[in-house]
């Protein structure tokens, strides 16, 4: 393509709001969902929160937790007051709320985003649990929902925070997007730098939105992942089943079972 071809092709796409990007090798992409395939390890998974949005799949594998963080707070807090019926310090944090929608003694809220920065609106995922439970090295578990921006929470998280969540359960969004190169060197790095101290053990597609299906990869535009530190993990093996049995659908719409390109 000559130079006058691509610049009025370029103008064309820009003005329809287009913008073109390098695509992803579909055997990087792969790659990727290879290591993100689901283990188990012997114990078994048990929900927390209501039959429905807001519960999450969790390794029965609790005790000794001492506390729950969980940033982004919703209309539901099941998964939160369960974890506090547990006996767990539970610390929520969201600028755009008041207060969470269901209260117990054991809730600790602030009122500030979880990010990448610390300022008047943010708080960094280290300062949060650092000012939250000072001297601590208790063993923890992290929930958390933030519409995306949990892309920039994990790469800012320091390694040795990261070693103390005993759990990670995360709604992963735009995963759409991982076709888009650039989104996915990005994107991919997180994934890596949760799998360097964690084994995935749950996936679970969020059926508030579809798939984008290229060829035979399909990918969810939104997931729950739940993560089980490595070092609680003994003979692993691969996961064929899903969905799991107590999973359930987030919303009305139609069911979405995890694309067989996860986990075969």
């Amino acid at each position: 393509m000559n130079k006058f071809v691509k610049s009025l092709v370029l103008n064309i796409l820009s003005r329809l709001k287009i913008h073109p990007t390098r695509l992803t090798d579909k055997d990087e992409l792969q790659s990727l969902l290879n290591k993100l395939r689901p283990v188990s390890y012997g114990k078994e998974l048990i929900r927390l929160g209501p039959d429905g949005d807001g519960g999450y799949l969790v390794p029965n594998d609790l005790e000794g937790i001492k506390a729950c963080f969980s940033p982004g707070v919703d209309r539901i807090s099941g998964f939160e007051s369960d974890c506090a019926n547990m006996g767990m310090n539970v610390f929520l944090a969201d600028k755009s709320v008041e207060t969470p929608p269901e209260s117990h003694e054991l809730f600790r809220f602030t009122k500030k985003y979880i990010g990448v920065t610390t300022d008047d609106d943010f708080m960094t995922l280290d300062d949060w649990v650092a000012s939250s439970m000072p001297e601590s090295q208790d063993e923890l578990m992290l929930q958390i929902d933030i519409e995306g921006f949990e892309y920039e929470v994990f790469l800012g998280a320091s390694d040795q925070l990261m070693k103390r969540f005993r759990i990670i359960v995360a709604e992963f969004h735009g995963l759409n997007q991982l076709w888009n190169k650039p989104y996915f060197d990005l994107s991919s790095r997180v994934f890596d730098k949760l799998l360097q101290t964690h084994s995935c053990v749950h996936n679970h597609p969020n059926n508030y939105c579809g798939t984008k299906k290229v060829g035979d990869i399909e990918i969810p535009l939104l997931t729950e992942l739940t993560f089980l530190r490595n070092d609680r993990v003994n003979n692993p093996s691969f996961i064929n089943t899903f969905p799991h049995p107590l999973d359930y659908d987030n919303t009305n719409n139609p069911a979405l079972v995890l694309p067989k390109c996860w986990f075969k």
